[in-house]
């Protein structure tokens, strides 16, 4: 039986853990290497991960690194730091970022990746932190063939839907395309709530009639089981990255001549509520941002709405 690799995971917080664990379940060795917060790492401790100081120490013991990390700034001082991944020199390694990314960024720290002998494969992440913990997240991979072969059973371990989009760079690329469409809905969504409100139409129906509808979707039910629901831990991602995310894409459409003025616009409200102090605040919460904007509490909206 051939020895399974052995797997390092930088990052373990919301969607890392539940990657980190299931890749325990699925019989790999792992070092992980978190943050501030101890409870992820000191849980994965107790199920058999062992916990190490850099990421190149990580590098030197590694054949496979996963790094789940908030932006490109991260990845890149992981990688290219004093006691970064590059500084491990192990050839043959292979980094998998499953964090949302610049792919410029992406392509470049590949590059130099491969002039030492490793190798960079972006595997950004679809669903929730629900998912991760079940093992089923969503999974755009890019890598060459030989690569993608290498990784694919340690990306089974924690994703439902695994799809090899293409080279390094274009999962990154395939997953600012999707956040566009997903920040973008929730933008969408939260000024549908407004104008509804506002003209006398209850957050309860607008749920109801949407949701019925073939207008509706996964991301509709989860928004709307926040803004309407006010299940208000229902999806944690936060102002922040969805401003960051929303940045990536402006940035990409402009890389290519791209028109992008719903873009723009997208990205204006979550530049506006995370400059006002509210980044920590998860991305359904935007509904309640844009009510406050226009004079109304949508908290109050859906007790009036229950009457």
């Amino acid at each position: 039986m051939t020895e399974k690799p052995t797997v390092g995971f930088i990052g373990v917080g919301l969607m890392g853990h539940g990657m980190a664990a299931n890749i325990l379940k699925g019989g790999y060795p792992l070092y992980i290497k978190g943050n501030s917060n101890r409870e992820p790492i000191d849980d994965l401790v107790s199920k058999g991960a062992v916990e190490i100081t850099s990421p190149k120490e990580m590098a030197a013991l590694c054949d496979v690194i996963h790094l789940c990390l908030p932006n490109s700034d991260s990845v890149e001082a992981v990688i290219r730091g004093d006691d970064g991944i590059l500084a491990g020199s192990k050839a043959g390694l292979v980094v998998v970022d499953s964090s949302t990314a610049n792919p410029t960024s992406t392509v470049a720290l590949a590059e130099e990746l491969e002039a030492a002998g490793m190798h960079m494969v972006d595997a950004p992440l679809g669903r929730t932190p629900k998912e991760a913990e079940a093992g089923m997240l969503d999974a755009m991979v890019g890598a060459d063939d030989a690569i993608f072969a290498k990784v694919l059973p340690i990306i089974d371990c924690w994703a439902g839907i695994i799809n090899h989009v293409g080279p390094v760079g274009s999962a990154h690329k395939m997953k600012l395309i999707m956040n566009f469409i997903s920040m973008g809905y929730a933008a969408l969504y939260s000024e549908a709530l407004s104008i509804g409100v506002k003209s006398g139409v209850s957050p309860q129906v607008i749920n109801d009639v949407i949701g019925a509808s073939r207008l509706s979707n996964g991301f509709f039910e989860t928004f709307m089981g926040c803004a309407v629901g006010r299940d208000m831990d229902i999806h944690k991602f936060s102002i922040t990255n969805a401003s960051k995310d929303v940045h990536y894409a402006s940035a990409m459409a402009s890389s290519t001549r791209t028109l992008n003025p719903v873009g723009e616009a997208v990205k204006s409200y979550y530049t506006f509520v995370e400059a006002n102090g509210h980044g920590a605040d998860y991305l359904p919460h935007l509904a309640d941002h844009v009510a406050k904007m226009n004079g109304f509490d949508l908290a109050e909206a859906v007790r009036k709405g229950a009457k």
